[in-house]
């Protein structure tokens, strides 16, 4: 049986920083620390809202948290601004390794998945206008099950819309909480860590690889397979 790859998409194959530029625009220096705070409250809201079982789409989070971000650091934004940044947001840029590692680990037969907790038409966006569309069997979001990563239920809805078990699929993913919510599940996972300044979390539950990017992947798949 072939090995299925799923994809997390948002900070592994997408640079949710591509705001950068026009936040720089908008709010000069304090651009990084702002993005910073947006994308740690998105994650952070997606989390409240799966333990609170009050799901809402991942855009909503996104939308919420640009307006926490906005509060947080006394920036005010119109309405016209913010609708620019969440446009932006639905055409952000895959980081430069990502379409050649994908393109290597294809030809070696691999089954490639993007899995996200976006919505499937706003993955299915940002895959095309990345120009890495095709080199996905397909798209399985969290969203059919109104839910968010790492909640269980989350990953064996991938397993079962792609056919596969957990001994056979590795997650493969720049999160921490994704790579220990699928480990958790009995998946295998692989951590991509972009920076060195990343760090995993302390617990019992660890990678089973690390690459930096996906170019490193093919050859720390190889090695533990």
């Amino acid at each position: 049986m072939a090995t299925t790859l799923a994809f997390d998409v948002y900070g592994t194959l997408i640079n949710t920083h591509g705001v950068l530029s026009l936040l720089d625009d908008m709010i000069g220096d304090n651009a990084q620390a702002f993005s910073n705070t947006w994308r740690e409250k998105q994650l952070e809201y997606s989390f409240r809202r799966g333990l609170m079982q009050n799901y809402i789409p991942f855009s909503l989070c996104t939308k919420h948290a640009l307006d926490y971000a906005c509060l947080a650091h006394k920036t005010e934004l119109s309405e016209d601004q913010k609708g620019q940044l969440l446009e932006l947001y639905k055409t952000l840029p895959a980081f430069d390794d990502v379409k050649a590692g994908l393109e290597q680990l294809k030809a070696k037969d691999y089954r490639l998945f993007a899995f996200s907790n976006g919505a499937a038409d706003a993955v299915h966006t940002l895959l095309e206008t990345a120009g890495i569309s095709e080199l996905f069997e397909g798209v399985v979001s969290a969203d059919d099950v109104k839910t968010f990563k790492p909640n269980p239920g989350v990953y064996s809805h991938f397993l079962r819309e792609t056919n596969s078990t957990g001994a056979n699929t590795w997650l493969v993913s720049s999160n921490p909480f994704d790579v220990t919510g699928a480990i958790s599940h009995g998946m295998r996972a692989a951590w991509i860590q972009r920076s060195k300044e990343s760090i995993f979390d302390p617990w019992e539950i660890q990678p089973n690889t690390i690459a930096t990017d996906l170019l490193d992947l093919k050859a720390k798949l190889e090695s533990v397979n």
